[in-house]
This record gives C-alpha cells, sequence and structure tokens, in this order.
C-alpha cells in the first residue's frame, strides 16, 4: 500500500488494553489517541497485552504502513514525517509552543515515571501492563522496569529524596506556565489543537484517573482548575464508550470507528467514565490468530526462563537496595 493509500484508508491504533475508565492506560499509547481523534482521522482501536514490554507499543497501521513507537522520535512524528497527518504545521515556528513541549516531553514525562514506577506501589502498573501475564512474569517484568526507571531518572539511595524533591518542583513549574497559558482557552495554543495538547490530555487523564488520592504529582495537578476543566472537557468530548471495549489485536475485530463523538451524557466527573467491555461473539480462529498465540506461549515460556535467571542472580541480594550499573539498559515505556 503506497503512502497515498495509508492517507486514504482507515488506521489501526494497538495499544495496552482499556483500564480505569481510559481506552488505553499506557502513557506512551494515550497520547496517540487523543492526536487521531483531534486530526479526525477515522480508526480502529485494538489491544496487545501479550508483550507488554514492547518499545513498539502503542503503533499506527493501515495496510503496509506501519508506524511504530520506536521509530522516528514515536508515533506522532512518524505520522507527520510520513505524510498522514501534522497539526503542528502552524506552531512548530513559535517558541513558546517549543519550549513547552518540551517541558510536558521530559518534565511531565519523568513526573509520571516517576510516580507509576519509583513513589507509588505496582497497583496501578500492575492492571495497566501485566494484569494478563502469570504472576511471576508480571513480578519480574515490574521489577525490571522499575529498576529501568530508577535508571532513566538517576534516583540512587543517597540522592533519593533530592531527585523526588526536584522532579515534583519541575512539574508544579510546568503546570502553573501551561495554565496561564491556557487561560480559559480551550486549547493550549490558539483556537485549534496541536501536538502538545494530545501529550498534555494524555498525561493529565493519567494523573487524575490512575495515581492513587495520596499521589504528590496529582494533588500538584488539582491545584490548577482550569486544567483540570480543560481535561475533563475534551476528554468527554473524544473518549468514545466503544473505546474501552477495544479487543485484542490478533481478533481482528473492528472496536471503534474513531469519529470524535460531539459530547456524552455521562456526569459525576473522572468517577464514571468506566464501562465494561462488550462480548463479543466467538469465531472460528484463523491462521493468523494460531500464529500469534504460538508466539504468544513462546514468548511466555522464554519470560519464565527470564524469571529463573533473575531469581538465581539476585535472589540473594538485598530487595530494599538497588546497585546502579550504568551498563544497564531498562525497558523503555516512557520514551
Amino acid at each position: 500500500m503506497s503512502m497515498e493509500d495509508s492517507r486514504e484508508g482507515k488506521l489501526t491504533l494497538v495499544t495496552t488494553k482499556p483500564c480505569f475508565g481510559l481506552p488505553t492506560g499506557c502513557p506512551n499509547c494515550l497520547p496517540v489517541y487523543f492526536y487521531l481523534k483531534f486530526a479526525r482521522l477515522p480508526f480502529d482501536l485494538y489491544f496487545n497485552s501479550t508483550f507488554p514490554d514492547s518499545d513498539q507499543i502503542p503503533y499506527v497501521e493501515s495496510g503496509c504502513y506501519v508506524a511504530y513507537n520506536n521509530e522516528k522520535g514515536g508515533v506522532i512524528d512518524c505520522l507527520r514525517e510520513d505524510g498522514i497527518v501534522d497539526l503542528d504545521s502552524d506552531f512548530r515556528t513559535i517558541p513558546e509552543w517549543i519550549s513547552m513541549k518540551a517541558m510536558v516531553s521530559s518534565w511531565l514525562v519523568d513526573a509520571l515515571v516517576y510516580e507509576l514506577w519509583v513513589a507509588s506501589d505496582k497497583t496501578a502498573v500492575q492492571k495497566i501492563y501485566f494484569s494478563d501475564l502469570a504472576w511471576p512474569i508480571g513480578t519480574i517484568l515490574h521489577l525490571k522496569q522499575s529498576y529501568a526507571a530508577k535508571l532513566h531518572l538517576g534516583v540512587t539511595s543517597e540522592n533519593a529524596e533530592r531527585i523526588e524533591t526536584e522532579i515534583y518542583s519541575k512539574a508544579s513549574l510546568a503546570y502553573g506556565a501551561l495554565s496561564t497559558q491556557l487561560g480559559d482557552g480551550s486549547f493550549l495554543f490558539g483556537d485549534r489543537p496541536s501536538s502538545l495538547d494530545a501529550l498534555f490530555l494524555g498525561h493529565t487523564l493519567i494523573a487524575l484517573q490512575v495515581l492513587p488520592d495520596a499521589s504528590v504529582l496529582k494533588s500538584k495537578l488539582l491545584n490548577f482548575s482550569n486544567l483540570v476543566k480543560y481535561t475533563e472537557k475534551l476528554s468527554t468530548e473524544l473518549i468514545d464508550p466503544s473505546a474501552q471495549s477495544a479487543v485484542p489485536a490478533w481478533s481482528r475485530v473492528p472496536s471503534s470507528e474513531g469519529n470524535p463523538s460531539t459530547s456524552t451524557n455521562k456526569s459525576g466527573g473522572f468517577s464514571n467514565w468506566s464501562s465494561k467491555p462488550k462480548s463479543k461473539p466467538k469465531k472460528e480462529r484463523t491462521e493468523e490468530e494460531k500464529k500469534f498465540r504460538r508466539r504468544a506461549k513462546y514468548f511466555l515460556t522464554a519470560q519464565l526462563v527470564s524469571v529463573l535467571v533473575f531469581l538465581s542472580l539476585f535472589g540473594g541480594s538485598d530487595a530494599g537496595e538497588v546497585d546502579f550499573d550504568e551498563g544497564d539498559e531498562g525497558i523503555d515505556y516512557y520514551d
């Protein structure tokens, strides 16, 4: 399929599964969902929970065209560079827009990584990434990602308090600047959305919907009422109820037409957004499904081996202390 065909054809967005009343609970996936919604591009939504440590997720495909998360700076940049959709053509020369997008992409991304993988217990990330995996595999993947997050943020037992203070201080500054820029407007810049709105809306929804009430980051965001109203208004307009019942990627049964809804009749704010997945009729498995399931079995076997190797290497170490090695690399959920 040519690039022109991709622009004209319907896209498929593959993410982690729906949870917390959101079409996906993954901080990397949610901004791509909103970017496509802002662009008014029709797309189907599928989820892949078999390979939660894959840095290719989220990805967008249409025929032979695929835009992966780990290519060209992410899916949104791929879609722009490949001529599929560009919401930022009028903003990339505005210095304030550039600096605010950099703040969201660095300071706020780091703050969310810290909250999910370091400051909080594993309840949220377990539900987002690992709940469909066997307990030993989910546990070891969580330990590996927590370790990778600490490496990324530079957190050690000696500097943990200082790093935490810096992270929350930068987040507060970013929220303040974004609140001032937004004012009473509908979007962060001008009268139409950009990738900045998609990134920030994905961040605020994770902070408000996923993080626990005791979260420091969540409490800081709640101090800015216009940012909360902005989040609630746009999410109500853009999140389709059917998006919360997306189906596995291997099933290829369309679950969402992707057309932005005007508004919903939901009320009561964030606590009432979740909906139960719709049941899907059973159908005979295709060769593609059988192949995918065989790959899943191989994956689970490989992960079980990694569990045994990890436990044999680190089983005798103190779980409360982590020795950081600059040469180690972690799994990247937070590009």
